[in-house]
């Protein structure tokens, strides 16, 4: 168990709600900064949650310059070596992952490997880590500047603690960033409806991007033997298919909608039961105030039909890392806006499922370009001052 059991201290210079990919990645690096940090979440340690698991390069860059990535590998996170993208009927479009920047391949690790791990990190590098403990609210101090946090503890106690700054990376319903008062900068006009589950018997032909008439949908590689599969549809299309969280009715969906992938599923067995994400606008929220900041979705959310939510995220926890260690926290929230913006409004038209295929296979070049204009710019500036483990 990696959780401390020792009393709360009365301060820290930080407080991290929040103990998910972007939270841990955020305690650990202030933590190898020199910070004193708390990091809290509600939930137990090693819980699974909502994903879509798969890392692009520049999150493996991350893993790798954090010292995390042969912990990621070792739990049995296979390999991508390719990606494909499947419009329609037609002949799949097949690239090879070539090593770049340092990065011979991709990774898809269920987020309870990825959460767990990234973790047990920050606890190694110093991080006070509580789990069963949520927020209550923040505390504020001269002036209305956030000051601390008020905590519940599993036993229903509650703890006022202090610190110089309290990051909200309590997702996309972030309390931080209500109680903080948040401002919206940026909202999303479309949102997808997300059915997926894991299937076991597929072999490990990379990122699957299938992709039909208004939805999408693919298979994804990760941990014990198993595949993320998944379909993506318009949210007013859900009555069309009502049985859709069925095994049956899904593989039906599949077979309707994108038939390729369909027969690609032909044989594999359903591990669990399916899950439903029911879609949510993607935002763009003030990124920090005096005594707070955002990280993770809690900030910057998008649709997840993108698959580059987890990559943000990393990204944005070592931006800010960095930036509170220099003291300029402004340069955190100029930064992370200017390089989300081509993404995030990229994303929003994908997510609207209303076009021809033809016109997504642009968007998708469009897309990939942001990525790599993203990947390029973290190459130079974050890749530059690896933090020790």
């Amino acid at each position: 168990m990696i959780e401390n059991t020792k009393p709360l201290a009365k301060s820290y210079d930080a407080i991290v709600i929040g103990a998910r990919c972007a939270g841990a990645s955020t305690a650990m690096l202030l933590a190898r900064h020199g910070a004193r940090v708390l990091m809290v979440d509600r939930a137990p340690y090693g819980s699974d949650t909502l994903s879509t698991h798969a890392l692009m390069r520049g999150a493996v860059m991350q893993l790798q310059n954090w010292g995390v990535l042969p912990q990621i590998i070792a739990a049995g996170t296979p390999p991508i070596r390719s990606t494909s993208f499947i419009y329609g009927e037609r002949p799949p479009i097949d690239i090879t992952i070539k090593p770049s920047l340092g990065i011979p391949a991709l990774y898809a690790p269920r987020r309870m490997v990825l959460d767990s791990e990234l973790a047990t990190s920050a606890c190694h590098a110093g991080v006070d880590c509580r789990f069963g403990m949520s927020l209550t609210g923040l505390l504020r101090g001269r002036g209305g500047v956030v000051s601390g946090a008020s905590l519940r503890d599993r036993h229903g106690v509650i703890h006022d603690v202090e610190a110089e700054m309290v990051i909200g990376a309590d997702g996309r319903d972030s309390l931080v960033a209500r109680e903080a008062g948040a401002e919206t900068l940026k909202r999303a006009s479309n949102t997808s409806y997300c059915i997926y589950g894991y299937f076991k018997g597929l072999h490990n032909r990379g990122y699957r991007w299938h992709w039909g008439e208004h939805c999408g949908g693919g298979i994804i590689p990760t941990n014990d033997g198993n595949s993320n599969v998944f379909l993506s549809i318009r949210p007013g299309d859900r009555q069309r298919f009502r049985g859709v969280m069925r095994e049956q009715g899904f593989r039906a969906a599949l077979a309707q909608l994108m038939p390729q992938l369909a027969q690609e599923l032909e044989g594999a067995q359903l591990t669990g039961r399916l899950v439903a994400f029911a879609g949510a606008p993607g935002h763009m929220r003030q990124a920090c105030g005096y005594g707070w900041a955002l990280v993770g979705d809690a900030g910057y959310f998008k649709d997840p039909l993108t698959a580059h939510g987890i990559t943000d995220a990393l990204r944005d926890a070592q931006l800010l890392a960095d930036s509170w260690a220099k003291g300029r926290l402004d340069d955190y929230a100029r930064t992370r806006d200017t390089i989300s913006r081509d993404i995030f409004r990229i994303t929003d038209e994908i997510a609207g499922l209303d076009y021809s295929l033809g016109h997504l296979a642009e968007l998708h070049e469009s897309l990939q370009l942001a990525i790599k204009a993203n990947q390029n710019w973290m190459a130079e500036h974050l890749m530059t001052t690896a933090v020790a483990a």
